[in-house]
């Protein structure tokens, strides 16, 4: 850990000497917490100050080097981090993302740890922003979320059309498939309305593979924003799940916002491992880089169903079968 925080310390240093050398290069970051109180958990209830409710926290370094002839260099490195305890939050220095690449008139290639195509869309539809009390993820499917040893190619966007694929390497031994990920998804934007089609296909095992598809879109009705998606989440060992979220977003005054989703899991095989959640939350901005939030979300669990409202790598606990499982958060996000 020593290693860790010296060589963060180090890259700080570095880049914020050449940041005003250099305009193409940034420090950024998001630092969030708040007040969380879980219920429903096997282990009892649970008051705690939590980290990254409505964003994860983090610390990152960008930047773009003009190689001529619309041609452009990149790269990101970015640092999770919990700002209870200041530790870092997947593990690793960089474990929120990593990568290099290159950009210009036919789009980008970017290669190193990246979000999936998967997450990145259903981030875009949820009123909740995968964030919150109200997470789509509490109950919906992104597979990994991040993807190791990864190559992505965007499209630039055209008359409302773009894309992504991505496909990460498994790097097993003698096996060129197993690890692997291919990833994708299309998106359509024209005015109010939002369309987004993705799909995740992970090698698991060498006699499983995981499938997942997600179709979704908002449409902004000026007072309020729609937001729906339905997904599908399958694998060869028998999992079968059919997600639906339905949701909406309002602007509340001149800076406040308001959110509220349903999303029902539902278990196409006997195990009874479904849910619904329930969820409704308010952010205010006190500034276009600070805002503070609240939210309560409740799941109701079918008879086998373990899915919970919270977070369990941050001492969130997971419920009993069939059991309810509620949070009440609010807190603050600052941006810089």
């Amino acid at each position: 850990m020593k290693h860790t925080l010296v060589t963060a310390a180090i890259l700080a240093s570095f880049f914020a000497g050449n940041a005003s050398a250099q305009s193409s290069v940034t420090v950024y970051g998001l630092l969030d917490a708040g007040f969380t109180s879980e219920h429903g958990g096997a282990d009892g209830s649970v008051t705690k100050l939590a980290t990254g409710v409505q964003s994860g926290s983090r610390i990152g370094f960008k930047g773009t080097e003009d190689l001529g002839n619309n041609l452009k260099a990149n790269f990101l490195l970015e640092n999770g981090l919990d700002v209870d305890t200041g530790a870092n939050r997947q593990g690793a220095l960089f474990g929120r993302k990593a990568y290099v690449g290159l950009s210009g008139g036919f789009g980008a290639v970017n290669l190193g740890l990246q979000h999936n195509p998967l997450f990145t869309a259903l981030d875009n539809i949820d009123p909740f922003e995968t964030g919150m009390t109200g997470a789509s993820i509490n109950l919906m499917s992104v597979a990994s979320l991040r993807t190791k040893n990864s190559i992505m190619y965007e499209t630039p966007k055209v008359n409302g059309l773009s894309a992504a694929v991505m496909y990460g390497l498994g790097e097993k031994p003698d096996s060129n498939t197993l690890g692997r990920t291919i990833d994708f998804s299309i998106d359509y934007a024209n005015g109010p309305l939002v369309l987004t089609l993705a799909h995740d296909n992970r090698k698991d095992t060498p006699l499983n593979t995981a499938k997942v598809t997600l179709l979704g879109g908002t449409y902004d009705f000026g007072p309020a924003k729609l937001h729906a998606a339905y997904e599908t989440d399958k694998d060869d060992a028998g999992t079968d799940f059919r997600n639906y979220m339905l949701g909406v977003s309002a602007p509340v005054g001149a800076a406040g916002s308001v959110m509220a989703s349903y999303i029902r899991k539902d278990d196409r095989t006997n195990a009874r491992r479904g849910g619904r959640q329930l969820a409704i939350g308010y952010t205010y901005a006190l500034s276009k880089r600070t805002n503070l939030y609240t939210s309560y979300g409740r799941i109701s669990n079918d008879g086998a169903g373990t899915n919970f409202v919270g977070d369990a790598s941050s001492g969130g606990s997971v419920p009993l079968p069939g059991h309810n499982s509620s949070a009440f958060t609010a807190g603050m996000r600052l941006k810089f």
